[in-house]
Formats: structure tokens, C-alpha cells, sequence
């Protein structure tokens, strides 16, 4: 077995331990695929500092209404996709926090509103980004143009992807039609530390394929296993990356995003260990005893 399929499956997984280190494994996803698109230095530590310009993000927005542009003149406009068909202007050489940059992420944040039309809720405002003061807005936002952009050719971040495979899943499970959208040839799905499955014969996919799902399924366990009560707290598998949680008939569908093993359940993205530390009884008690910040509210 390759030495990158082993780094994968020895790879511990990332503890969180507040509500808001979710964020941690958003920021890498979109830190790496901003690097890749566009080759910049960037990363998970220093996401901020490299945008807080504002001239990677109105870069960005040019580049997501070009290939918008290529998708109008194959397709033409199509009903179910929002299609920007304006750019921004901006100044590449702006300093961080100055009018400059300030102006450059604004004119990023109407780009975001009129053309992309992304809801109040998901939008940020400047000074979320130039003062560091709502860092949840400014990445769901960034997501939220990946996700609109991904359904007209735009390369898309491992999470989009995800979401994409899991809403074909439930799809095909429910019978439902495909969208109306014109088809168009999807990103090459990237996994993280592992080799180009193409590169592998038979034997070494079902030896990577092997391993992966045991540390899956390892990771899992050991994260539900925490619980100490002598009634624990259910979680059952109903199929490969598919849980029912809980009580309740509540389907959670389970993925690894590199080294986090992450939920999406209704239309949003956690991490299992925070999901848990909401909805477990046992863990919310535990965390609030170990912890050295406030406890916060949970959900029983």
C-alpha cells in the first residue's frame, strides 16, 4: 500500500471543542481550492489576511461570471440558475485596511447580492472581514457562491462536492427526476492524502477502499462512544455514510472532509463531535465539566 494511503488512514481526526471550530474545516477547504484555482499562497491560518484586500474576492467574482458567460452562450439563460452577467471593478495593488480595500470588498458584496443573489443571511458585511468581526458569515458566503457557481461549470471546494453526491443519493433513493439544468461535465472530485485512484490497479483500490472505510467507521464509533450512560445516546447505521440519530427519524448523512469527519443534515454543514456535543445528553454534561469557556446552549 502507498505511503499516502497510509498518512490517510493513520491521520488522526481534528478534536473541536467549541461551537465555532467547525469553521476550522470550511476555511481549509475553501484556503485550498482558492490556491489551486488561482495559485496563491493561502492557506487554513492565513484565509483572512490573503482576501482581506478584497482583490482575490473581485478576482474571483470576474472569474465566476466569465465562465457563467461560456455556460450562456452554450445554453443560453436557463430559468433555475442565476447567471451573473456583470463583473466588478476593483484595485488590485490595495493595502489591507485601507479605503481601497474597504471599497474592493464592497463592491464584492454587491456582486454577491445583485448578481449571485445571495440571501441576507449568508452575506457578511466589510467590516466582518476587515475587523474580523462575523468570520461564520464571511465563509457561508463564500460557500454559498461556490454552491450557486458550481451549477454553471465553476470548479467547486471537496464540500460542495459532497453535498452534491449526497443529494444525488437521496435523489436516486426517492425517485426523483434530474434537475432541468443543462448537464455539464462535473469537477474532478479530489480526496485528500490519497493517490490518484486511476493510478491503482484492482488490488490496491480495494486495499485503499478497505482501509478507508474501516477508519470511517472507526472514527464514528470512537466519537459515539464517548458516552458513559448506561442507556447511550442511539445513533444507528442505516447505510454506508447514513445515520439515524437520537430518538427521533432524523437522517444524518456522514463524510470526510481530510481529516474531519463531517454531518449534513438539513441544509447545513457540522462537524460529528459538535453535532453530538448539541444532541447528546451525556456529552453536553461532560464538555461543560471540561471545558474552560462558558458552556453554551444545547439542544436536548
Amino acid at each position: 500500500m502507498s505511503t499516502g494511503i497510509h498518512h490517510a488512514t493513520n491521520q488522526s481526526i481534528k478534536p473541536f471543542k467549541s461551537s465555532e471550530e467547525y469553521l476550522y474545516a470550511m476555511k481549509e477547504d475553501l484556503a485550498e481550492w482558492l490556491r489551486d484555482l488561482y495559485e496563491i499562497d493561502i492557506d487554513v491560518n492565513n484565509i483572512l489576511e490573503a482576501l482581506e484586500t478584497g482583490a482575490v474576492l473581485c478576482s474571483h467574482a470576474n472569474n465566476v461570471t466569465r465562465v457563467a458567460g461560456e455556460f450562456i452562450q452554450k445554453y443560453g439563460m436557463v430559468r433555475q440558475v442565476q447567471l451573473p452577467t456583470n463583473g466588478v471593478t476593483f484595485v488590485n495593488s490595495a493595502q489591507p485596511a485601507t479605503f481601497l480595500a474597504r471599497d474592493n470588498i464592497s463592491n464584492f458584496i454587491s456582486w454577491c447580492r445583485k448578481h449571485m443573489d445571495i440571501k441576507d443571511v449568508l452575506m457578511f458585511e466589510t467590516d466582518d472581514l476587515v475587523l474580523r468581526k462575523n468570520e461564520k458569515n464571511f465563509v457561508l458566503c463564500l460557500l454559498e457562491v461556490a454552491r450557486r457557481a458550481s451549477r454553471f461549470g465553476m470548479a467547486a471546494p471537496v464540500l460542495i462536492q459532497l453535498e452534491q453526491e449526497i443529494e444525488e443519493e437521496i435523489r436516486e433513493e426517492l425517485e426523483l427526476p434530474l434537475e432541468e439544468t443543462p448537464p455539464l461535465a462535473k469537477p474532478q472530485r479530489r480526496t485528500s492524502n490519497t493517490q490518484n485512484l486511476d493510478e491503482m490497479d484492482s488490488t490496491n483500490f480495494w486495499c485503499w477502499l478497505l482501509d478507508f472505510t474501516r477508519v470511517f467507521v472507526s472514527q464514528v464509533q470512537c466519537l459515539i462512544s464517548r458516552c458513559t450512560c448506561p442507556t447511550q445516546f442511539p445513533m444507528f447505521k442505516v447505510s454506508e455514510g447514513k445515520y439515524r440519530v437520537g430518538d427521533s427519524s432524523t437522517l444524518i448523512f456522514v463524510r470526510i472532509l481530510r481529516n474531519h469527519v463531517m454531518v449534513r443534515v438539513g441544509g447545513g454543514w457540522d462537524t460529528l463531535e459538535h453535532y453530538l456535543d448539541k444532541h447528546d445528553p451525556c456529552r453536553c454534561t461532560s464538555i461543560s465539566e471540561f471545558s474552560q469557556t462558558p458552556p453554551h446552549t444545547h439542544i436536548h
